[in-house]
């Protein structure tokens, strides 16, 4: 969620460890050569981060990979089941509790959001669920309204209490983009409203509706939704933001301030579980997959709180990413294969590149 300013990053090396052939990709299991996965993902690592795990499923079979050491400064290995911040993979459960709630008849996609969350109207007048869902609604994004690393406010925030009241007021407080519908602007407060949108429907809060709904039935036991509880459970890598003297130990702080945008923690294999019964219509009707993977505008990646990625050996992944600042996630499926990735950033280089590049090789050609 927190984003640093993005900085070039050459990934020659990489992408040479990861020029692997192409052919036959497709929907049947295939081999894994996991020692080009390993060597790949310790170039990942090595160039950006100060850890990675990763997990690549392909069908019934599953294999764990890790890089680095777990905290700074100490030889303990990096946990494959380690826990870590999902960021803004969140957002992938908050939606498909909305759509659940659509499909059962309680919302409707093109209902105006002021019906749901009349304290807001005058500045969401036009914006429906869909809006906020596929983020073309306009509204302003709390995160840039935040300090970053660096500010001597941001230190000053590690242990605030946020409510989404008190987040939505300051984003809001911002003049709109553009008229709703109209363009595309990835923005946490649609998310947030969205919390707030299942707290008014059910009754109960979006941690518990997505408990309920989600980490329940598909007994996602390393998941949760740690609410204003600093803490992430054993076993964890450690998380690291830049400071005045180098990297200093994050892995503690409130989560309140990512609320229903990305405050959840999970691990590679309950996010492979996830996608997996997400993508395979177990927790949505079709119909509503279908829109789940549809961009909102012409141009824009991101559907109804799914992202799509192209990929080289033709195939359409889907899935989502996150940014918790100390730590980074993605996790996309295309065809048969599924590859979950965590990180904890170094912060001397940008990732996207190079995450850009492991991503592609191992759901098309490792």
């Amino acid at each position: 969620m927190l984003r640093l300013p993005r900085r070039s990053l050459g990934v020659f090396a990489i992408l040479t460890v990861l020029a692997l052939a192409v052919a036959g990709c497709g929907e049947t299991p295939r081999t894994l050569d996991t020692a080009a996965v390993r060597q790949s993902l310790a170039r990942l690592r090595s160039d950006t981060a100060v850890w990675a795990l990763a997990r690549i499923q392909d069908g019934e079979r599953s294999w764990d990979f890790t890089s680095g050491t777990a905290e700074l400064g100490t030889e303990t290995p990096v946990p494959a089941d380690g826990h870590f911040r999902i960021g803004s993979i969140t957002k992938t459960f908050v939606a498909t509790v909305i759509l659940q709630l659509v499909a059962e008849g309680t919302l409707r996609l093109d209902e105006p959001v002021a019906d749901r969350v009349p304290r807001y109207a005058p500045v969401t007048a036009g914006v429906t669920l869909r809006h906020l869902l596929d983020n073309t609604s306009g509204l302003p994004d709390v995160v840039r309204t935040l300090p970053m690393p660096g500010q001597p406010e941001f230190f000053q925030i590690r242990w605030k209490s946020w409510s989404p009241s008190e987040l939505l007021d300051r984003a809001l407080g911002y003049p709109v983009s553009f008229a709703p519908g109209s363009a595309y602007e990835y923005s946490t407060t649609n998310y947030l409203l969205l919390g707030e949108v299942i707290q008014q429907v059910t009754g109960h809060s979006y941690a518990r509706e997505i408990t309920d709904r989600i980490i329940a039935p598909l007994r996602l036991s390393h998941t949760s939704l740690p609410g204003q509880n600093t803490t992430i459970p054993e076993p964890h890598p450690h998380g690291y933001v830049p400071a005045e003297h180098g990297l200093l130990d994050y892995t503690e702080m409130n989560p309140a301030l990512f609320g229903a945008g990305g405050e959840m923690l999970s691990t590679t294999a309950d996010l492979t579980t996830f996608f997996a019964a997400l993508l395979s219509g177990r927790l949505l009707p079709d119909a509503l997959l279908a829109r789940m993977k549809t961009a909102g505008v012409p141009g824009s990646s991101y559907g109804l709180g799914l992202r799509h990625r192209s990929t080289s050996c033709g195939l359409d992944a889907f899935g989502n990413d996150g940014d918790a600042l100390t730590h980074q996630s993605w996790s996309f499926t295309a065809g048969a294969r599924q590859v979950t990735l965590a990180l904890g950033p170094n912060f001397t280089g940008d990732p996207d590149d190079a995450v850009d590049a492991f991503l592609d090789a191992a759901l098309c050609a490792i």
